[in-house]
């Protein structure tokens, strides 16, 4: 992705190197913008302030520059610039939530610092800045994923993340063998078991291949694609293993 756009090319640079060689937890502050935060309470705000550490957003509002020295936060300017929600609660938007604390994707303190930084003149709403990443994103001054440049002025950060690639995997991530074995629920209805050449067998109510299939791990998530073809999914949480209501441990 390149930008023809050469006003963008130079926007922040200082920043961004900042950024990128942040190892010592340093605050992240963009200030000076209009800030389309999607938190009904807080709603759209000008000449304010986003604050972040790492991937948490700690911060949001007019006024937070003035600690700017203080913390040592690294500092972009958005003057005539606007921050939108690079991932949009779309239900949410429409009126779709009854409850604040129903909202996700908003731009609140507490959630990820996941954003968009682009011209005034192309962020009337947040509808208007995600169409401007995805039909003109030269003009897109910054794209930031938990906390980390994905885009700055209008081209690909180096380093950053890529998608993985599209398609099944060959084969099970099994780097963390102590996972495999079989895993016994609470009430001893559900026994599943992961074995080594990547296949998943669960037996339900002394029921043996109730369901089976391959899975990946993926840090403490991990995938099943059953021999039926139908996907599910479970969490590892410290020694137990949570899959579709089920609280599991190894047998």
């Amino acid at each position: 992705m390149t930008s023809t756009d050469t006003s963008t090319v130079r926007w922040n640079p200082e920043a961004l190197e900042e950024i990128l060689s942040n190892d010592k937890g340093r605050p992240v502050l963009f200030t000076n913008a209009r800030i389309l935060t999607m938190d009904p309470l807080i709603g759209t705000m000008s000449g304010a302030d986003l604050l972040f550490v790492g991937a948490l957003l700690v911060g949001v509002g007019p006024g937070i520059i003035t600690a700017a020295a203080d913390d040592n936060a690294i500092v972009v300017d958005c003057t005539g610039l606007t921050i939108a929600p690079a991932v949009v609660d779309t239900v949410a938007l429409v009126g779709g939530r009854g409850h604040r604390s129903e909202y996700v994707a908003t731009l609140t303190p507490g959630n990820n610092p996941e954003f968009l930084v682009v011209p005034d003149s192309l962020a009337a709403d947040v509808p208007g800045a995600l169409a401007t990443l995805m039909t003109r994103p030269e003009q897109v001054r910054a794209l930031v994923a938990a906390g980390r440049p994905v885009l700055w002025s209008g081209t690909d950060v180096p380093g950053r993340s890529t998608a993985p690639e599209a398609g099944i995997p060959a084969a099970a991530n099994l780097t963390d063998r102590p996972r495999l074995g079989i895993w016994i629920d609470r009430n001893d209805f559900l026994h599943q078991e992961l074995t080594a050449d990547g296949r998943y067998d669960e037996t339900r109510g002394g029921r043996p291949h109730a369901y089976h299939g391959r899975y990946w791990i993926d840090g403490n998530r991990i995938d099943y694609l059953d021999d039926l073809g139908f996907w599910a999914y479970g969490e590892f949480q410290g020694d137990e293993l949570h899959h579709a209501g089920y609280v599991m441990k190894l047998g």
